[in-house]
């Protein structure tokens, strides 16, 4: 299956029927299988097979579809403003919090950490590589563009992500999981965002006397 870089080369019909397989995952958890899928979207198990593989393969695409929710605003890469790096960042962050609280990314999580390490299948791993991981790898180069353009210090891309990653995040993942909810209204995410970037700038943001002339 596709990266998340390449989710809008999806069919529609590919598209719903990922968006069933999510909310049944919301409904059902463990119990989510090939043929419910099949049933629930009206298409055929060969259907589903042909296209996504076995079922890690529709695990993988699912989680895929949910992270490409959560864009990076796309930049100069050869010269960046400090006005248009910090709109990315706090696109980025904004998405991010309105993917995580959905209830689709709450069920798949708390799905994926009750497999993790039983053996069931790869669902833990599958989370990782396409939602963390692959959000990071996305991120980082706006981050060293950041860098480039003399708007951003710092030694280690990955260091400054996770960084970032935690601004954003906090508590709010835990808090979700364990099906407390941290008031993430509209405009409670939008001040959210726009926190974490700013602070993020303080910790990163390259002082005038660091600036590259």
């Amino acid at each position: 299956m596709a990266d998340t870089a390449e989710m809008g080369e999806l069919t529609p019909r590919q598209r719903d029927v990922l968006d069933t397989a999510l909310r049944l995952l919301v409904e059902e958890g463990d119990s989510l299988t090939m043929a419910a899928v099949a049933r629930r979207a009206s298409c055929s198990k060969e259907t589903l097979y042909k296209w996504f593989g076995d079922r890690d393969g529709l695990l993988t695409a699912t989680v895929q579809w949910q992270a490409s929710k959560v864009r990076v605003v796309p930049v100069d890469q050869k010269k960046l403003d400090l006005v248009s790096l910090t709109e990315s960042l706090e696109g980025y962050a904004r998405d991010w919090l309105k993917v995580i609280s959905s209830d689709t990314s709450v069920a798949l999580n708390r799905v994926a950490i009750g497999h993790a390490g039983s053996g069931k299948d790869n669902l833990g791993a599958i989370v990782l590589d396409n939602g963390r991981f692959a959000l990071a790898k996305r991120l980082k180069p706006v981050l060293d563009a950041g860098k480039r353009s003399g708007h951003l210090v710092f030694e280690d891309a990955e260091t400054a992500f996770r960084t970032f990653f935690g601004l954003v995040a906090r508590d709010v993942q835990i808090r979700l999981l364990l099906g407390d909810w941290p008031g993430l209204t509209e405009a409670a995410i939008e001040s959210d965002a726009i926190r974490a970037t700013q602070q993020f700038l303080a910790l990163y943001g390259a002082r005038k006397d660091q600036q590259v002339q």
